[in-house]
């Protein structure tokens, strides 16, 4: 081999002779065609290689395949063009995404491993060929691999975080979302070998429980971001310890969490001040109490689900309003004790004029045309939500366009509140819906 300029053989350089007419080819130095072809994305790359000869050497450089992302293929995709894209890309590939290739299985995901050692984002979301060989083959050759999403793989199991606890110690995020074979034990082996997590997904893991939490709370002192939806085992108990134990949290969602009250909120607001996202939708204890005092200690909050919190009034609306100066997005759908009075607080507060972007109040009740007064001075409202609001009037809504005319208002009118859609009350968008 020659000598290397920018990661390429003087020796592959000589394939660029004289009789490769083409201008670009002539005028361009052969380094910066290879720094150019490195900006564009594979479908370009693969129509490039097939120009000349001159340019499928450039564009199947392995050094311009170091982010492949086959999602917009992923029907076509099969396990040897996983095994070929390692064997063209070795150690310059470092992130991958296969995110729904059904096609790809462990041994294709073996071989991807083995010659793609310094891969450090890999997402198999929807690779449902998959089980714990291929954490065991990442875990043997990928010490690097820092981001890594296994949502919906559902044959994965305990012995793949325990796997990945063994060989890949710089994980950062994990997402196994719908493994619901995953248990305490699993997670216990990974939180203790994997101390720089930050982001842990583990929506729909159905076996976890307290005990799950108070490991990940003992041994995550980085962590950022924690979704736990419909994990419906969880109680207070584990929250608590979740809460005292990271205090660098940003992003909670615990929606579909029923047996959690308002001590959630108190640990959140004495222990997590950096709190930006909080998703509670269906967790129908929660109180005014909870969040006043979540509030007055969380003042970076920008996105609250608060759907189906059906015991909150207009006083949490008050204290978020003042307390709230982010705030962007808002959903108090089916918190039918909401009236205009706190949507009058909430669009006079420091958040309304430049930040609040979106509101939802689909079932809210007691809403009526009042409150799309009070919201016509928010001028970076994008979108807000009344379907079922039955004392929303057409006249209304025109009227708030006046004040904001590039708003996305969803709204129901029928006589009748109409039936319920299939897939539960956050299903809004329906046959029946006018977009006005």
């Amino acid at each position: 081999m020659g000598k290397e300029v920018n990661g390429v053989s003087r020796s592959r350089f000589e394939m660029f002779t004289n009789s490769d007419e083409a201008v670009i080819n002539k005028k361009l130095p052969k380094e910066l065609l290879l720094r150019i072809f490195s900006f564009l994305d594979v479908v370009t790359l693969c129509r490039c290689a097939q120009v000349s000869r001159s340019w499928n050497v450039l564009a199947l450089d392995g050094s311009n395949w170091q982010r492949i992302d086959l999602f917009d293929f992923q029907r076509d995709i099969e396990g040897r063009v996983v095994e070929n894209i390692s064997k063209r890309c070795g150690g310059f590939l470092r992130k991958l995404s296969l995110r729904g290739c059904l096609g790809v299985g462990d041994s294709a995901l073996r071989t991807f491993a083995q010659n793609c050692r310094n891969i450090e984002l890999l997402s198999l979301n929807g690779c449902t060929k998959i089980t714990d060989s291929t954490c065991n083959s990442l875990s043997k050759f990928c010490p690097k691999l820092k981001h890594l999403d296994l949502a919906s793989c559902t044959s994965i199991t305990n012995l793949s975080l325990k796997a990945l606890s063994e060989g890949c110690p710089l994980l950062e995020q994990l997402n196994i979302s719908w493994c619901d074979q995953v248990t305490k034990d699993g997670i216990q082996a990974l939180v203790r070998s994997c101390p720089g997590l930050k982001c842990l997904f583990l929506k729909g893991c159905t076996q976890l429980e307290d005990e799950a939490l108070k490991h990940i709370g003992a041994h995550c002192p980085e962590l950022v971001t924690l979704n736990l939806q419909t994990c419906s085992q969880i109680t207070d108990e584990g929250l608590i310890t979740i809460c005292r134990g990271c205090h660098r949290l940003q992003s909670l969602c615990v929606s579909g969490c029923a047996n959690i009250t308002d001590a959630i909120l108190h640990a959140l607001g004495q222990n997590c001040p950096r709190l930006r996202i909080l998703e509670v939708a269906r967790c129908s204890q929660l109180t005014d109490v909870g969040f006043t005092t979540l509030a007055r200690n969380c003042h970076e909050l920008e996105k609250m689900d608060l759907e189906e919190c059906v015991q909150i009034t207009d006083g949490t609306l008050i204290q978020l309003s003042i307390h709230c100066p982010r705030l962007q997005v808002l959903s108090l759908s089916h918190c039918e004790l909401i009236t205009d009075d706190g949507i009058r607080h909430l669009g006079s507060g420091p958040c309304a004029h430049d930040r609040l972007e979106v509101i939802e109040l689909d079932n809210c009740p007691l809403i009526t045309d009042a409150s799309l007064e009070h919201l016509k001075s928010c001028h970076s409202l994008d979108r807000i939500e009344l379907y079922d609001c039955q004392q929303i009037t057409r006249a209304g809504i025109k009227r708030l366009r006046t004040h904001l005319p590039n708003i996305k208002v969803h709204a129901y009118f029928a006589p009748v509140t109409p039936p319920p859609s299939v897939g539960g009350s956050r299903q809004r968008f329906c046959r029946c819906c006018v977009l006005l």
